[in-house]
């Protein structure tokens, strides 16, 4: 069976659950243990002969054979057991649950993955099996999923930028499903590159490093990897089920490819006495942090700052607010750019993003010694945003659509750049000199204000009001979060 067969068949199966009320998530989730099962046994059988670690009575061949109510009640066995051992098969299996409630249709999922021999197919197969299957989650908006993914040809954009060289690290504190982890092993791995067995090994076991506190979500990211040939079957996962922001990093790295959580406010659910849910916000005690906050954005371009050697490089998705905010927000881009070799700024358009309300940026920069300098000599900004219209079906963001960003940032040598329409040079001196040192710089007239005869398409024009609106409502919550709250007085 060729591949495109094989992807149409895993799709077909997917489309049946999903009248059982299975979405792509759950779905995702049941391929991911079962797959990883089917690979293991294949891996234990010659010429591998590889000790997989799998207990013999929650392997593949255990599953194999069984139906109904067995093989449910076995199945759920297996999960628990395998939630429960150390190293890849916990942390794929933890606290797994069988999603899939008609017997009938497991025992199906399960033939059908049998039937394959998936070490045979090459990892751009399986890898683009699986990417597609989380594209899918994430187009799904009730799934909340579309939070964890950055749109592939931004990441494959930022990763050109910024050119990571083999044996070197790269890491992502909220990584989701590593997407930008695939687009840096794409590039690295691209046509015409030559690595050696040392790099090569490199590649697959020492280069990223990252943390995702979901745990369903990071499952999804080591599976990712794990059918790019990233990792091993029995290995240590290299990404942590853990907080990056509660602790300093315990490396420092090269790279940091990243787009952080949405949302300002980081905060907890904690039950109170009466056995109410209330949500306090998080603010992270760190001594190596600038300014203590609880601005979710400002406290992970802080760390990512703190992660990176006096060398290494940062491209990081950043909302709006984090270039223009007061207070914390101020001091913080001050330091940024007296610290670090802060050079270029992407505005990035509306519609590009599952999550809705987003305005966001790419911001680039190097890590530099800390030697009390000014290391900012000045910021390049690049607006794709003014007069550019994008929505996530009819007028999806193309390759194409970022060339001329690409071609302006001259990846080979940033240093001979050229002003045009869209990219713009500002020094050091004009920036802090702004009110709050606020990189919020914009000097394209907007055509639409005027031009009433060439107005975009109505459904993108719909989807930029929304998207207006849910940027307003999402800045109005966190103000009203942030107001103390009265509690009622009592009457004597």
């Amino acid at each position: 069976m060729n591949s495109s067969t094989l992807v149409q068949k895993i799709w077909n199966f997917c489309h049946t659950l999903r009248d059982d009320g299975v979405g792509y998530g759950d779905y995702l989730e049941q391929l991911t243990y079962l797959l990883f099962l089917k690979l293991a046994h294949e891996y234990s059988q010659p010429p591998y002969n590889r000790d997989t670690h799998v207990p013999k009575s929650c392997d593949w061949a255990s599953l194999r054979g069984k139906t109904g109510e067995p093989l449910e009640a076995h199945y759920l066995k297996v999960l628990h057991k395998l939630g429960d051992e150390p190293g890849m098969l916990g942390a794929i299996f933890f606290k797994a649950q069988n999603k899939i409630q008609d017997p009938a249709k497991l025992a199906r999922l399960l033939q059908m993955i049998d039937a394959e021999n998936w070490i045979s197919l090459d990892a751009d197969t399986k890898g683009d099996l699986y990417e597609g299957l989380l594209q899918k989650n994430a187009e799904d908006t009730k799934s909340g999923a579309g939070q964890y993914f950055t749109p592939r040809v931004l990441i494959q954009a930022m990763v050109e930028c910024v050119q990571p060289e083999p044996g070197k690290t790269i890491a992502d504190p909220a990584c989701g499903t590593g997407g930008f982890f695939l687009g840096a092993y794409e590039w690295l791995t691209r046509e015409g590159v030559q690595l050696n067995r040392k790099q090569k090994e490199f590649l697959r076991h020492n280069t990223f490093f990252g943390n995702e506190i979901v745990a369903a979500t990071r499952r999804l990211c080591l599976m990712n990897l794990f059918l790019h040939n990233i990792g091993d079957l029995d290995g240590e996962p290299t990404v942590d089920r853990s907080d990056a922001l509660i602790s300093e990093p315990s490396r420092k790295v090269d790279y940091v490819l990243a787009n952080p959580p949405f949302g300002k406010k980081s905060s907890m659910t904690i039950t109170n006495a009466e056995g109410e849910e209330d949500r306090d916000a998080l603010t992270y005690e760190r001594q190596d942090f600038w300014q203590t906050t609880s601005n979710k954005q400002l406290n992970f371009l802080q760390h990512i700052v703190s992660m990176l050697k006096t060398t290494g490089q940062a491209a990081v998705v950043l909302p709006d607010n984090v270039l223009f905010e007061g207070g914390a927000g101020e001091k913080i881009r001050r330091k940024l750019l007296e610290t670090c070799d802060v050079h270029t700024l992407l505005r990035l358009p509306t519609g590009i993003f599952y999550a809705q309300g987003v305005k966001a940026n790419v911001l680039f920069f190097d890590a530099r010694p800390k030697d009390g300098k000014v290391h900012t000599k000045g910021v390049w900004i690049y607006d794709l945003r003014t007069n550019k219209h994008f929505t996530l079906k009819t007028k999806t963001l193309r390759r194409e659509d970022l060339q001329d960003f690409i071609d302006c940032y001259r990846p080979a040598n940033r240093h001979e750049r050229a002003e045009s329409e869209r990219f713009r040079y500002y020094d050091y001196e004009t920036l802090v000199a702004r009110d709050k040192a606020s990189l919020d710089i914009f000097w394209l007239k907007d055509d639409s204000l005027d031009d009433l005869d060439n107005l975009p398409a109505p459904d993108v024009l719909a989807q930029e009001i929304i998207e207006h609106l849910e940027a307003a409502l999402a800045s109005f919550r966190d103000v009203a979060a942030a107001l103390p709250s009265s509690a009622p007085s009592e009457k004597g």
